[in-house]
């Protein structure tokens, strides 16, 4: 569903979590780490996106060529 803002409260919780970890990590002198856990997030929320605008374009395919 287009309307759905279940994806924006998933996107803000890993956006938290990934904050939270890098904070960490960068405090303990592991700035490496901090920067591998922000691109997996970075990654995962990707992911989340194009699922969603996948989901868009089928949805605007089914209604211009009446498939579905």
């Amino acid at each position: 569903m287009i309307g759905d803002t279940s994806i924006l409260f998933q996107i803000a919780g890993i956006g938290i979590i990934v904050a939270m970890i890098h904070t960490i990590l960068k405090q303990m002198g592991k700035e490496e780490y901090a920067q591998f856990v922000s691109l997996v997030g970075f990654i995962i929320v990707l992911l989340f996106v194009l699922n969603s605008i996948s989901e868009l374009f089928q949805q605007i395919q089914s209604v211009f060529f009446l498939k579905g």
